[in-house]
C-alpha cells in the first residue's frame, strides 16, 4: 500500500483536528487546509499549505466556492492505476491528494433551534464539503475519506504500523461511513425544506442514527437498539434523560412510548400503568397521589412489574407509594428532590425525565414493519369533539357521566384491540384487551372491575358488532357507552340500550390499536 503523501483538511467541528495534523505532519504528509481549519492549524504552529495556492483562486462567495477546482478534484478522483489518468495529471500540474478529512457544517444543530431563520438554514447546506466527500470516497481505491473524528487515533495507529498507508479493507471501510454521512445529512436537510411535502412519496427516505444500545432485544436472546429518526422532536421519548438505574430494554421503550403518550392526553393530573403495551390502570385527579391510587386499584397485580407514566413532576407523596412495589420504569416531567432521594434507593427501578409537550407539530409518520418492506400511515390523533358526538334515544350523559366517558374514550385508543374500557370517577376500573371477539373484552374488563362495574361507563374502540358486549356489561352495571357506531347490528344494540334506558353516545370514528 502507498504511503499517503498529500492531505486535505476542512473540517467543521475541530475536535481533534490540530493533534491529528501534527501527527501528520511528523510523519512527512503535506498538509492543505482551507479558511478557518487552515487559521486554527497555524495557530497552533502547524505548516499548512492554504486552498488557494493550489486551486491559484481565492475562497470567493463569501466562502461557498473554496474547493470546487480541478486542482482538488484531479487530484482526488484520478484513478492511481490509470497510466492515462496520470499523464494527464502531470501534464496539468495537478498532484494527488491521498487522504481528505472533512465534516460538513452543523445542518441539523442549526436547524433544530426554534429562532433559526431559512436563510440562516440555507447557508448550513455544505456543498465543497459533500462534493469533496464523494469524490474522495468514490476513489477509495486510491483515496483515504475520513468524516467521523473518532477516527482520528485508528487511521493514525495504522498509518505508523503500515509505513504511513491504509490497507483497501479500512479505505473501503471508510468510504461505505463517507456515503452513510452524507446520506444522513441530505435527508435532514430535505426533512427541513419539506414544510409540505407528499403524503405518501413514491420513494420513502428516512435516517435514523443510533441513540443507545439496549439491554436485549424483546427476549434475552434478541440483541437490540434505540434509534433517533432524524427531525424528531426534541421532547420525543427518544430524548429522555436517564437519571437512575441499569439499561432499558426494547420492551421497556415499547410500554414507555405508549404510556407516555397517553398520559399527556390528560389535562389534571393523571398516571397511567403499563403492562404488556396495554394499560393495567389510568387514573385523573386533583393531585398526583390521588391519581396513583387510583390507577392502582385498578389491577393491583398487573401494576407488580408496570411501567408507570406521569403528567406532572413526582413529589414525596407519590415517590412513597411508587416505592411501595416493584416497578420497572418511571417516566415523568421531574422529581422532587425528596421524591428522587425515595426513589434511587431502589436499584431496580429505571427513572426517565422528560417534559411534557403535548403540541403535535411533527411530520413523523407511524412505522410498522412487515416482511420485506413497511407498512406507513399518519399518527391517530384522538381529536374528535364532544360536540360531534351523538346519543342514542332522548338520554344523554350528566357531567360526570360526560367526564367519564371521554376519559374511557382517550385510554380505549391505548388498549390494544378489540377494546374494553370501563371507568368510574376518572379512573379506570376493568380493562378487557387484545381479544379476538368483542364480547370477550367485555367478560375480562367486568370480571376485572368486580363490584366497580356498577355505576361506570364504558368505552369500546370500534362499534359492537352483536348485542352480547353490551349485555355482558349492562348486567354488571355499566349506565353508559362511548363507541363509533356503524354495526349492521346498530339499531338491536340501540334497542337494547333504550330498554334498559342507558345512555350511549356515538362518536363516528373508531381506534383501532393493533
Amino acid at each position: 500500500m502507498a504511503a499517503i503523501k498529500r492531505a486535505l483538511l476542512s473540517v467543521s467541528s475541530k475536535v481533534g483536528i490540530v493533534g491529528l495534523a501534527r501527527e501528520l505532519q511528523e510523519m512527512g504528509v503535506e498538509i492543505i487546509s482551507t479558511g478557518g481549519t487552515e487559521k486554527r492549524l497555524k495557530e497552533e504552529g502547524v505548516e499548512v499549505t492554504p486552498i488557494s495556492e493550489v486551486t491559484g483562486f481565492p475562497e470567493m462567495l463569501g466562502g461557498r466556492v473554496k474547493t470546487l477546482h480541478p486542482h482538488i478534484h484531479g487530484g482526488l478522483l484520478a484513478d492511481r492505476g490509470n497510466p492515462g489518468h496520470m499523464q494527464e495529471m502531470e501534464e496539468m500540474g495537478i498532484k494527488p491528494i491521498d487522504l481528505v478529512v472533512v465534516n460538513l457544517y452543523p445542518f441539523e444543530e442549526t436547524v433544530a433551534k426554534p429562532e433559526t431563520s431559512l436563510e440562516e438554514a440555507v447557508e448550513q447546506i455544505d456543498i465543497g464539503g459533500v462534493t469533496l466527500i464523494r469524490a474522495a470516497a468514490k476513489n477509495f481505491a486510491g483515496v483515504a475519506i475520513v468524516t467521523n473524528p473518532k477516527r482520528y487515533s485508528s487511521l493514525l495507529l495504522e498509518m505508523r504500523r503500515e509505513g504511513g498507508g491504509l490497507s483497501e479493507g479500512t479505505r473501503r471501510t471508510l468510504a461505505e461511513e463517507a456515503f452513510r454521512h452524507t446520506s444522513a445529512y441530505d435527508t435532514a436537510i430535505y426533512a427541513y425544506l419539506s414544510k409540505s411535502p407528499e403524503e405518501f412519496p413514491d420513494t420513502l427516505n428516512m435516517v435514523f442514527k443510533k441513540k443507545s444500545d439496549l439491554r436485549y432485544g424483546e427476549n434475552p436472546h434478541q440483541q437490540g437498539a434505540l434509534y433517533q429518526e432524524i427531525g424528531a422532536k426534541s421532547s420525543s421519548l427518544v430524548f429522555a434523560e436517564q437519571l437512575h438505574g441499569k439499561e432499558l430494554s426494547f420492551n421497556n421503550m415499547l410500554d414507555l412510548d405508549a404510556a407516555w403518550a397517553l398520559s399527556k392526553e390528560f389535562g389534571s393530573p393523571a398516571v397511567v400503568m403499563m403492562k404488556h403495551n396495554n394499560p393495567c390502570g389510568v387514573a385523573e385527579a386533583e393531585d398526583l397521589a390521588g391519581a396513583y391510587r387510583s390507577a392502582f386499584e385498578c389491577d393491583p397485580v398487573s401494576a407488580f412489574g408496570s411501567v408507570m407514566a406521569f403528567n406532572r413532576p413526582i413529589d414525596e407523596e407519590t415517590a412513597g407509594l411508587i416505592n411501595s412495589i416493584f416497578v420497572e420504569v418511571v417516566i415523568a416531567p421531574g422529581f422532587s428532590d425528596s421524591a428522587l432521594d425515595i426513589l434511587t434507593g431502589k436499584e431496580d427501578i429505571r427513572l426517565l425525565r422528560l417534559p411534557v409537550e403535548t403540541e403535535s407539530s411533527s411530520k413523523l409518520m407511524d412505522l410498522k414493519r412487515v416482511e420485506g418492506g413497511l407498512l406507513v400511515q399518519d399518527y391517530d390523533r384522538g381529536d374528535e369533539p364532544w360536540s360531534k358526538m351523538s346519543f342514542i334515544a332522548e338520554r344523554e350523559p350528566d357531567e360526570e357521566q360526560r367526564q367519564d366517558l371521554i376519559f374511557a374514550w382517550k385510554v380505549a385508543q391505548y388498549v390494544k384491540s378489540n377494546a374494553i374500557v370501563l371507568v368510574k370517577g376518572r379512573a379506570t376500573v376493568g380493562i378487557g384487551a387484545g381479544q379476538m371477539s368483542r364480547v370477550d373484552s367485555a367478560y375480562i374488563a367486568v370480571r376485572k372491575a368486580g363490584e366497580k362495574s356498577k355505576g361506570s361507563v364504558c368505552a369500546s374502540d370500534a362499534f359492537f358488532p352483536f348485542a352480547d358486549a353490551v349485555i355482558v356489561t349492562a348486567d354488571a352495571g355499566v349506565e353508559a357507552y362511548i363507541q363509533p357506531g356503524g354495526s349492521v347490528r346498530d339499531e338491536e344494540i340501540f334497542e337494547e340500550i333504550k330498554k334498559r334506558n342507558l345512555v350511549m353516545v356515538l362518536t363516528g370514528k373508531r381506534h383501532f390499536r393493533h
